[in-house]
């Protein structure tokens, strides 16, 4: 069901063609004679309908990620029906700022990036407050945005920050979805609370890295274990370490990238299973899928993913024992509600040697290149490419449609609780 939001003149459209009927029921002009439709008005239902959406890919970052994030904006363009949508383009530099259509068009097809990057901003006084949102301007005629941004400004709720300002739709989690998804304490705190199994782990920053020593860690969550850095993607900072030195050593380099660090109780060679999810409300799942790494490695680290994939294997689907499979889905589901996750997620699980699965962590913003799981998932499952792209944006525009029916104006607030009685501040 394509979905089409417009306000022209007196008609103000959001609409699916399954409703265009009963919508129009309410247009008829009625002289003595007969009923006639208003062809005024359902002109201007059918030219709206008609209209190609304007889609804005956001892309880049500030983060480890951003050229993964660039692949990912590739393999989305490419697979946009240009018969339904006008594609522009926006790009956060690795400052952080912001780039027009014209600057991020010329990265995006291949100009060298740190020219553009500089001309840019020589266009620019960056000691000026609202330079790194330049662009914004540009963004008005956008009808719904699709931001491609892994890790930060993209994950983290930023950017869910700036379209919820512009009142614009866009596909994926909201503000306090992606907040809590990318900080992976708070997400462990979420899951356990309600009930979902996930692996035992102590916080460590700067502050209290003194009371945690590898004596105290080992006693806690045992010798094997994980150091992570509480908000970053992709495997970046993260360590297997089995002994003091390495914990250490593991700790400086986490700090590179955050204040908070998650110690987490390691698995002794785990079967690392994925699953895609889809959906609002009503969220469904894809079939499983399984990632092998090669010999040596001891987790899906980023070199794996984004550097030298050849010695890594997908199992797509994975064959699993059914209630295993159930069981996986169940969880991943029950999470993806709990944390109130919207359009899209790729939740990963760990799975020992007894097939006891545990949540490792859910991806708001998962990565669409060529390798990344999360549209393979629905390729195997039935959905492809492009119609996952169309259900993505289907999707956003429906819960800002939602979101947009609370119209409450809370400037009478103050009235209802005081009457019609007026104060003077004096």
């Amino acid at each position: 069901m394509f979905i089409i939001t417009q306000s022209i003149g007196d008609v103000n459209l959001r609409l699916s063609y399954s409703n265009l009927v009963r919508k129009t029921n309410s247009w008829y002009t009625k002289d003595s004679r007969k009923t006639v439709i208003n062809k005024n008005k359902l002109n201007k239902v059918v030219h709206a309908m008609t209209k190609k959406l304007n889609i804005a890919l956001l892309f880049g970052g500030n983060s480890s990620e951003h050229d993964v994030s660039k692949r990912s904006a590739h393999n989305i363009y490419d697979a946009l029906d240009k018969d339904k949508y006008n594609v522009s383009l926006f790009m956060f530099t690795k400052d952080g700022i912001l780039l027009g259509n014209s600057a991020s068009q010329r990265i995006f097809n291949g100009d060298d990036e740190d020219q553009v990057v500089q001309e840019e901003y020589q266009k620019m006084n960056l000691n000026q407050p609202l330079a790194p949102i330049m662009a914004l301007n540009e963004m008005k005629a956008v009808d719904l945005f699709f931001p491609v941004i892994h890790g930060n400004l993209g994950e983290d709720g930023t950017v869910q920050g700036l379209f919820k300002l512009l009142k614009k739709p866009y596909v994926g989690s909201n503000i306090a979805a992606s907040a809590m998804a990318f900080d992976k304490d708070l997400t462990k705190k979420i899951l356990t609370e309600a009930g979902i199994r996930n692996t035992p782990y102590v916080v460590v920053t700067p502050e209290n890295r003194a009371d945690y020593p590898w004596a105290k860690v080992e006693e806690k969550i045992g010798d094997l274990a994980f150091v992570k850095p509480a908000k970053q993607g992709s495997s970046v900072g993260i360590h297997k370490v089995t002994n003091a030195e390495e914990y250490e050593k593991a700790l400086d380099d986490a700090f590179k990238y955050d204040y908070k660090i998650l110690v987490e109780q390691g698995i002794d060679h785990p079967q690392e299973v994925e699953i895609s999810i889809l959906g609002n409300e009503h969220p469904v799942a894809s079939k499983l899928g399984a990632v092998r790494v090669p010999e040596g490695d001891s987790f899906y680290n980023y070199e794996n993913k984004f550097v030298d994939a050849s010695g890594v294997v997908f199992e797509l689907p994975v064959k699993l024992p059914e209630y295993l499979t159930e069981e996986i889905t169940s969880m991943a589901l029950k999470a993806y509600k709990v944390l109130g996750m919207k359009g899209m997620a790729r939740i990963d699980f760990l799975v020992d040697s007894n097939n006891v699965p545990y949540l490792g962590e859910p991806n708001t913003l998962p990565g669409f290149t060529n390798i990344s799981l999360y549209p393979q998932m629905w390729e195997v499952s039935g959905i492809g490419y492009s119609d996952l792209i169309d259900r993505l944006i289907q999707l956003g525009l429906e819960e800002f449609d939602r979101n947009s029916k609370i119209k409450y104006d809370f400037r009478k607030l103050g009235e209802e609780k005081v009457g019609t009685k007026k104060y003077n501040e004096d």
